[in-house]
């Protein structure tokens, strides 16, 4: 199969959902050898908001040390190949055909098949050993317990701010979520921690404590370092990274570090884009932002960058999130709303955001499509967000690239 070709069987399986648990990894991962060598460090990394960013820094510092890194992620913004890196660059196209073909011919009479998210993990964990990556850097797909990152020995556990998201997954309450993402903790290895609400600081220090695993806490903002990434809570995250590496046995130096920070780059978190389409306006910010701690925390990244400037925001969102929570955390820093549909089988129509507006909401306009708010005229600098969907593909357009949709 060629790119195209591999890509639109890998698409198909999206037609057997999301599948949580971890035989079926276990098998497609021993079947096609692709669990890391002994000597490849894993450090894996669970959470509800910060996962893709805490792994960024992750990858950047390691990578300032001289240290060979494998970083898995999802979902992608753009292209499926942004999911898999060696050393910060993304998987050939033709190395993603050629694996896709050959993990094909091996589980074509599976029952039950792999999903999509299971055949890129053994992917991605068979090009990083075929690399000879040193050090192996794992975001979850979802959750943690039966995440099918969690088939993979992990050297380090790093557990970001958890809060309410995938209910329909995870469990209603916080301490049901934090229970399925403490899961990742390994007995007898380290675990590194954000702050934590309370009722998830009680299950992970439970947890930790269960499985004689070494605890720390990296709560206090890493100070005195310039961060490639923008905001206050970056520093949290960039401070979870450092201590991930260090309990990964990753020799750190003030240069490296000070280095791997300051070059940190991960697209769609507070990221300045130049849009032609809206020459008029000063700036235009995306941020993947999608549930409201996230939301709460890119408020008050745009008053720390603009004071108190408004945003002309433009919002799309999937079902199954909590929008109104979203918006009342977004609503006090916009000056005026674009309601926009997103790019996704799950995506909420325009109209349907509409009930979730409070009355402390400013003007709005219901758009048929994204282009259209992207050319409405503002004076003030945009702010697009609400999706990691629909930062994907404004993205796309920014970059006239191709986007193609995935629900995992």
């Amino acid at each position: 199969m060629n790119y195209s070709e591999a890509l639109d069987w890998l698409y198909s399986t999206q037609l057997f959902g999301i599948k949580l648990g971890l035989e079926g990894p276990r098998r497609l991962l021993r079947e096609y050898l692709a669990f890391p060598p002994r000597n490849t460090k894993v450090i894996h990394v669970a959470g509800t908001n910060g996962k893709g960013s805490t792994c960024a820094f992750i990858d950047s510092v390691a990578r300032a040390t001289g240290t060979r890194t494998g970083l898995f992620t999802s979902p992608h913004l753009i292209e499926y190949p942004e999911r898999i890196r060696v050393s910060g660059i993304k998987i050939e196209r033709d190395e993603v055909a050629l694996h896709l073909s050959a993990l094909r011919e091996m589980v074509t009479q599976w029952d039950p098949h792999p999903t999509f998210f299971e055949i890129s993990l053994a992917l991605g964990m068979k090009y990083f050993s075929e690399r000879q990556c040193e050090l192996v850097i794992l975001e979850t797909g979802m959750g943690g317990r039966m995440d099918a990152t969690s088939a993979i020995p992990a050297d380090v556990a790093v557990l970001t701010p958890i809060g309410m998201d995938h209910q329909e997954w995870l469990g209603e309450t916080l301490t049901d979520i934090a229970t399925e993402k403490a899961a990742i903790i390994v007995p007898g290895k380290n675990v590194i921690s954000s702050n934590q609400l309370p009722e998830a600081d009680a299950i992970i220090r439970q947890v930790a404590n269960e499985r004689r695993a070494p605890l720390t806490f990296a709560g206090e903002p890493l100070e005195g370092y310039a961060l490639g990434l923008t905001g206050a809570h970056q520093q949290e995250n960039a401070a979870l990274a450092v201590e991930a590496l260090h309990a990964a046995g990753i020799t750190l130096n003030y240069e490296t570090v000070k280095a791997g920070l300051s070059s940190t780059q991960w697209p769609g978190r507070f990221e300045r884009v130049d849009f032609s389409a809206r020459k008029d306006a000063s700036a235009t910010i995306l941020d993947i932002a999608h549930n409201p701690a996230a939301a709460r925390a890119l408020t008050a990244t745009w008053r720390s960058e603009f004071g108190n400037t408004k945003a002309n925001l433009i919002f799309g969102a999937v079902e199954a999130k909590d929008i109104e929570g979203m918006l009342d955390a977004l609503v006090p820093i916009a000056g005026h709303l674009h309601l926009v549909p997103v790019n996704s089988p799950r995506a909420l129509a325009p109209e349907k955001l509409v009930a979730f507006l409070s009355e402390k909401a400013p003007a709005f306009t219901i758009h048929s499509t994204l282009e259209s708010a992207l050319e409405s005229p503002s004076s003030l600098p945009s702010l697009i967000t609400g999706s990691a969907f629909l930062i994907g593909e404004i993205k796309a357009l920014h970059e006239r690239a191709a986007h193609r949709v995935t629900t995992q």
